[in-house]
């Protein structure tokens, strides 16, 4: 079973969660996704600690971090682990990004380029975002049609509502099941054990609909995007990034896949066959040893 002790370091209007492993002199910073925790790290912590120091927070409104305001933009939580960082006393990392945290990760390059050495995008959400589409009368998709405001895209009937229901009445069953359809396509899974602690972190999860808002709203790109215009911040991107995608992933698609390696072009990139969108459940080995590599 997972065995963990969190830390905690105030950063002003929020107080964040995170773990600590490791004595070596590198810092790897883990970014976790979205319906998760630090915590779905620690296969890769356990592999890691003894390469790198590994810091892994809870980003606002995920596990044990607080949620005393709400957010509209990934960039909001990007400048939090930049000042959490900034409070822990630390001037360079690597950072990897698993999905949602790989948009975390790619602000954090563009922002403070001067902290980030190198970036690791985990089946990762593009710089282009990750659009929520109207659905039908009949619940199917109607692709190309955004939701207008946060408000609205809350009562999604389909991604949205029927989650935030099911973190709120901590159903652990019918998660179970988003994650077995979603995310463990693979084939593989936790231990029951270990399932049960990474469902238990997902219910701890306040900010949903802020996070899927926030993706949706993402791009910082120099092209248009399904809900807004690129910002730009992409050109200032300077630290060498990995890509990392699996062949199985049907919640971060190709499609996906193929417009984060268009747009960062130059980028090293790896495609596992036999990953879904987990590949800290699938692979943790191959993963933790090209993750290592990358960084020397």
């Amino acid at each position: 079973m997972l065995k963990f002790n969190k830390k905690f370091v105030d950063i002003g209007k929020e107080k964040i969660a995170y773990l600590e492993e490791g004595e070596g002199k590198e810092i790897l910073l883990l970014i976790h996704g979205n319906m998760s925790s630090s915590v779905h790290y620690l296969p890769m912590i356990e592999r890691l600690k003894n390469q790198y120091k590994i810091i892994a927070p809870d980003l606002r409104g995920f596990g044990d971090s607080t949620y005393n305001n709400a957010f509209n933009s990934i960039h909001e939580l990007a400048d939090d682990v930049i000042l959490f960082l900034k409070k822990l006393g630390i001037d360079k990392a690597y950072v990897a990004g698993w999905s949602t945290g790989g948009a975390v990760a790619q602000v954090m390059a563009a922002k403070a380029p001067d902290v980030v050495k190198k970036i690791v995008l985990i089946e990762s959400c593009s710089p282009k975002g990750y659009p929520v589409f109207k659905k039908d009368e009949k619940n199917q998709i109607i692709l190309g049609k955004v939701y207008e405001s946060k408000q609205e895209m809350a009562k999604d009937p389909v991604q949205i509502a029927p989650a935030v229901a099911t973190i709120e009445n901590k159903n652990f069953d019918f998660m179970d099941y988003l994650w077995n359809v979603a995310i463990y396509t693979a084939g593989n899974k936790p231990t029951p054990e270990d399932n049960k602690i990474y469902i238990e972190e997902t219910f701890k999860e306040r900010c949903l609909v802020d996070t899927d808002w926030a993706l949706t709203t993402f791009n910082i790109t120099n092209e248009p995007g399904f809900q807004t215009q690129g910002d730009g911040l992409v050109d200032k991107i300077v630290a060498p990034i990995l890509i990392i995608w699996g062949e199985k992933d049907i919640t971060v698609n190709k499609y996906m896949f193929d417009e984060t390696a268009r747009i960062f072009s130059k980028a090293a990139k790896i495609v596992n066959p036999d990953s879904g969108h987990s590949p800290l459940v699938d692979i943790p080995d191959k993963l933790s040893k090209d993750i290592a590599d990358f960084c020397k």
